[in-house]
């Protein structure tokens, strides 16, 4: 089923950063997108946790339930990822990818069976995660907010494997990418998925890939089917 399929985020230092990556090629798995990011926590956490307010790389990449077993036993034991500083992994269930060749780029070297999509119960919102090439997230917003999305969140990253790409999607994809984030109700999840692969796909110059991730809560997110009512 499509909930065996994870959206997995890894925060390391970012001296540690080649490590992850040689770790990651010896479980035959690849990072999809890298970006950097900084520790912001207060620094009496900082010190109760052993922590460094250092750079930090984070990386962004689909496993199965069988890979993630063995990723997470790999960061045990070659990374010692458990003491406390090092760093910090987790999985996100996937809901539904736009498109079967996406699905099969993004799960390449892994055993992987599409069956039905999934969906959380008592699931009234979702995270769509859009990848497209650097400089089109207006095209992207546009096509969602002609289906009923609202506004959507920006972060610049760098795909890594890219090379493989036209392998299963027949288009070579630039390295530089955005990473646009957007919250919509469950019920239009379908059209704004839709409208994004038909508007910003892979036969647009946005080259992008869309999937959902369910939130299970919100906080402060008003739409506008709210005030309607």
């Amino acid at each position: 089923m499509m909930s065996q399929l994870n959206f997995m985020i890894t925060i390391v230092n970012r001296p540690d950063t080649r490590r992850f990556f040689e770790l990651l090629d010896g479980e035959g798995l690849e990072p999809m997108l890298a970006t950097v990011g900084r520790g912001t926590a207060a620094s009496e956490v900082l010190d109760y946790f052993g922590l460094e307010a250092s750079d930090k790389t984070v990386f962004l990449s689909f496993v199965t339930g069988e890979t993630w077993k063995r990723v997470k036993s790999a960061m045990r034991s070659r990374l010692q990822i458990d003491i406390p500083g090092t760093g910090i992994s987790f999985i996100l269930p996937v809901s539904s990818i736009g498109g079967k060749r996406q699905l099969e780029f993004l799960t390449d070297g892994q055993n992987f069976t599409l069956e039905e999509e999934s969906c959380l119960k008592e699931t009234k919102h979702e995270l769509l995660v859009i990848v497209t090439n650097l400089g089109y997230t207006e095209l992207v917003m546009e096509a969602a907010r002609g289906a009923g999305a609202g506004g959507g969140t920006v972060i610049h990253a760098k795909g890594t494997g890219m090379e493989k790409a036209e392998q299963f999607l027949g288009v070579k994809l630039a390295a530089e990418k955005e990473l646009v984030l957007i919250v919509v109700r469950q019920q239009l999840k379908n059209a704004v998925m839709r409208a994004i692969m038909d508007q910003a796909g892979m036969k647009s110059k946005a080259k992008s890939i869309v999937f959902s991730l369910p939130v299970t809560d919100t906080a402060g997110l008003r739409l506008m089917e709210d005030i309607e009512e």
